[in-house]
């Protein structure tokens, strides 16, 4: 009795170790982990680069591919353009503005989930240029991204598929990322605009053209009902006019937020991406 009930105590002890050094394996290989108990943080790793926007300005860019071996042609990748003034982070606590660790969040699907993501920053960490009153095709933005889509081209960021990206983004963000529709054509996929609208829209002073290219990708949006920085009408103005063009949409609307992120953010991005990867 004594020896089976020694058995039994080793066994279930090795049971245990190896469900411990399982989880401790699972946890190594994610490429973000969450820690706190009662003020939770995400991280994410990451690697960091910089590209040219002008001759002998450079802008930061961080990156991530998911773990293990990419898909024949490579991993599809995500965009990712931060609002004004905070630059996308890959680690945030759940204090951060704006939401901020809902962004982390995003990232952290979208890694799990085989998507590579591509942080670029605006210039000076400021805003993107896509609804200053200027000729965007003189822009350091329209430079600085034509080179960031070039360096994906040339394998710059790891084993990236070309002809299949996609664009997200908040804010200033979710303005440039209606930008990509307008202004690189065939270039992504789909979109999801965070807290934002069309390209050339800006808060309350926002007019839709009466039509929108041809090749407009897929776009969904995400937005706070009490957003009084982007107002939500002006996003369902966009959102009414690719409607009414055919062009595949569809919204979110969280009727408790203002200009964030939110916890419904990282899985409607990923659901809608991935309809189209």
């Amino acid at each position: 009795m004594i020896k089976r009930l020694k058995k039994k105590s080793q066994w279930m002890g090795v049971l245990a170790m190896t469900i411990a050094l399982s989880a401790a394996g699972s946890l190594e290989a994610s490429r973000c982990r969450t820690t706190g108990w009662i003020i939770k943080t995400t991280s994410c790793t990451y690697h960091e680069t910089r590209i040219q926007a002008r001759p002998g300005i450079y802008r930061d860019v961080r990156y991530q591919v998911p773990e293990g071996s990419p898909p024949p042609g490579g991993w599809p990748v995500v965009v990712i353009y931060q609002g004004s003034f905070f630059p996308v982070e890959f680690s945030r606590n759940q204090l951060a503005p704006f939401g901020g660790y809902y962004e982390v969040k995003v990232i952290e699907k979208l890694l799990n989930n085989g998507f590579a993501v591509i942080a670029p920053d605006a210039g000076i960490d400021l805003f993107w240029e896509t609804n200053l009153p200027v000729i965007y095709e003189l822009t350091a933005d329209y430079l600085f991204l034509n080179n960031l889509f070039d360096a994906i081209r040339d394998g710059r960021f790891g084993p990236i598929n070309d002809n299949k990206k996609f664009a997200t983004g908040i804010s200033s963000g979710g303005y440039n990322t209606s930008r990509m529709a307008v202004s690189y054509p065939g270039e992504f996929k789909a979109l999801v605009v965070q807290s934002g609208s069309y390209a050339t829209c800006s808060g309350p002073l926002c007019i839709v053209p009466s039509s929108l290219p041809n090749d407009h990708p897929p776009t969904y949006f995400l937005h706070g009902f009490l957003d009084l920085v982007v107002p939500w009408w002006s996003m369902d103005l966009y959102y009414d006019r690719l409607r009414s063009e055919g062009i595949p949409t569809g919204r979110y609307t969280d009727y408790g937020a203002e200009h964030e992120w939110f916890s419904a953010s990282p899985g409607k991005v990923y659901s809608w991406f991935n309809q189209y990867r």
